[in-house]
């Protein structure tokens, strides 16, 4: 009897029929993306439908098929790009930050309200948005996400010149992303009050610092 191979999950790239190259395709997809967060905003997953999502954007159901086959593919797209974002900005302001000579805490401190935000409280998607990744989107897909954070924050503390500073070794990066993001996605999931609070980021904030200091 063969053994059934575990199926791969969809990368967003490959769940898009087309790749948007020229300006107008662009803005085909951004309407497209507009429209879903609309609807899922205000009526809620299940009642998504590629068909809403056509005559909220003021395309033909022809037209959105030129790009997404499913109401998935689109919504995977929409976190692939959001998370994508966010990690190249918090790249750019780690590098800015080192090259300033910031305060370390504060770094640190920015680096949490920005994870916050866009995994947890707000950021490129409504919280509904922000929830229903967490749910759907591939553990794989998140997992990469991390370890990229991860090397990043790493090369971002070794240039940071602190005697009181210690930079965390493999095991101490794995521990700090999966705890820190592990929490935003809890409260997010439990829609938890506390995001978006100060309390819930200084808690964040001392549980990197202390990890950190040497």
């Amino acid at each position: 009897m063969a053994l059934s191979r575990k199926k791969k999950p969809p990368e967003a790239a490959q769940a898009m029929r087309k790749q948007p190259v020229q300006d107008r395709a662009q803005r085909t997809i951004e309407t497209i993306f507009d429209a879903t967060a609309q609807i899922v905003d205000e009526q809620g997953e299940a009642q998504l439908t590629t068909n809403k999502i056509a005559e909220r954007a003021g395309f033909s159901i022809g037209t959105l098929y030129q790009y997404f086959p499913t109401k998935e593919a689109i919504l995977l797209a929409m976190i692939h790009r959001g998370r994508r974002k966010v990690m190249d900005e918090m790249q750019a302001m780690l590098v800015k930050s080192v090259a300033e000579g910031a305060d370390p805490e504060r770094v640190v401190r920015e680096r949490i309200r920005v994870l916050i935000e866009a995994f947890g409280a707000g950021g490129p998607f409504k919280r509904s948005l922000i929830r229903l990744a967490w749910r759907m989107d591939h553990h794989e897909n998140i997992m990469q996400a991390m370890r990229e954070g991860a090397e990043h924050i790493a090369v971002a503390l070794a240039q940071v010149e602190s005697p009181g500073l210690r930079v965390p070794n493999a095991a101490g990066i794995f521990v700090l992303t999966r705890a820190v993001m592990g929490t935003i996605r809890s409260a997010s999931l439990e829609e938890s009050s506390l995001l978006g609070t100060r309390q819930f980021e200084d808690e964040l904030v001392r549980l990197v610092w202390g990890m950190l200091r040497a």
